[in-house]
């Protein structure tokens, strides 16, 4: 198939957010004069996880995840803080994050140009665009399409149609999204009728309920998947 249009997630397909995620706990822990461990990273990251995973199934509100997530481990730290003035000091350290996956400012060097590239994120709107302005990303972007900003969230076929209404000469099936995750992702795009790339540079387990169109481990590999013509990686870091 001869794709028009890519739709590139950012979190952990073209910005590290573990990463990102572990430098903006560190200064929050710090702050707070709570020691920073990795059991202590692991916790929140399982708690915050399941959270966003509620809010793609639509059990819980955005407002919700970012006001609870410090509230629920915090208190499992014997502490009481206030969830959302946690959260505003965390996502201020979390828009300074903006350390790239390897081969990404090679990846859409190459695509830039030969493609109709746009962004689908579920992260917070303020967050999401102070990394991809900080990190060099934008400008690569003809569009930029942040949940909290279309009022719905991957992998709602809504957030899609919302996306291809406001995509000048589009069509579905020369479309392609790019993106790590199984249930916002891959689950996405099913649902909205349009091809999926699977970025799985950790080797997860597939899933048998969702078979992607492809399966790429390293960012080259859509370059080759694609047929665009190659690049030099080995400055890739």
């Amino acid at each position: 198939m001869n794709y028009t249009t890519l739709l590139f997630d950012i979190d952990h397909t073209l910005l590290d957010f573990d990463a990102t995620e572990r430098a903006a706990l560190r200064q929050l822990f710090e702050e707070e004069q709570l020691e920073w461990t990795a059991e202590r990273e692991a916790r929140y990251r399982t708690i915050n996880r399941s959270l966003w995973q509620a809010l793609e199934r639509g059990e819980v509100t955005r407002q919700e995840v970012i006001t609870s997530r410090f509230v629920a481990f915090f208190a499992e730290q014997g502490r009481t803080v206030d969830g959302s003035r946690m959260d505003t000091r965390y996502r201020a350290y979390l828009s300074q994050g903006t350390e790239l996956i390897a081969g990404a400012i090679e990846l859409l060097d190459a695509l830039k140009g030969k493609y109709q590239l746009y962004v689908v994120t579920n992260g917070v709107a303020a967050t999401q665009h102070a990394r991809l302005k900080g990190s060099g990303l934008a400008p690569y972007f003809d569009g930029i399409f942040v949940s909290e900003e279309t009022g719905y969230q991957k992998p709602m076929p809504a957030f899609f149609d919302y996306v291809f209404d406001r995509i000048p000469d589009v069509t579905r099936n020369q479309t392609l999204i790019i993106g790590d995750s199984l249930t916002a992702d891959i689950q996405g795009g099913i649902s909205a009728g349009i091809a999926t790339c699977w970025f799985n540079p950790g080797h997860a387990a597939a899933s048998a309920e969702l078979t992607p169109t492809y399966t790429i481990e390293r960012l080259d590999q859509l370059v080759t998947l694609l047929g665009t013509k190659e690049v030099d990686w080995t400055t890739s870091k």
